[in-house]
């Protein structure tokens, strides 16, 4: 699906769960402890879940790294796995908890979301409700993903 379409849906008042999407999930703890790895599971179920109940998503199988830091995206599989499946086409949108798991480098995360966006794949951070697809996300995303990069240091 085209982003620019899909901006001028929502503008149009289409909520993005409206909109028939290819949709998958990144999880991602950064120890192997029991409670994270717990964490872990939990994330995975719900947004298994989350993307299944909806009725205009088309549910793919999402990408999990578990005891990695988000520091870096070097030894995460799973994240370089999805952002090449991205740019493969095989999915429109990626649901993940917040912006610190998908990566605790300002620069990463605007990077990838910017490159994501070029192939059409929009991301939603749940906990930080700054969806991509939006047109006015970028802002907002800057912001949350230099918190998240200074909980680092």
């Amino acid at each position: 699906m085209n982003v620019h379409r899909i901006r001028t849906e929502m503008r149009m008042g289409k909520s993005i769960y409206d909109l028939p999407l290819r949709v998958t999930f990144y999880a991602r703890v950064s120890t192997d402890k029991d409670e994270q790895l717990n964490s872990l599971e939990n994330q995975v179920q719900y947004y298994t879940e989350f993307i299944q109940s909806k009725p205009n998503w088309t549910y793919c199988a999402g990408y999990i790294d578990e005891g990695i830091s988000g520091t870096s995206t070097k030894k995460r599989d799973s994240f370089n796995r999805m952002i090449a499946d991205a740019k493969a086409g095989r999915f429109d949108f990626i649901i993940t908890k917040e912006i610190s798991r998908f990566s605790r480098s300002t620069l990463d995360s605007i990077q990838y979301t910017q490159e994501l966006l070029e192939h059409d794949v929009g991301v939603f951070f749940q906990n930080d409700n700054i969806n991509t697809l939006d047109s006015d996300s970028e802002f907002r995303l800057v912001v949350m993903a230099g918190v998240a990069q200074d909980e680092v240091q």
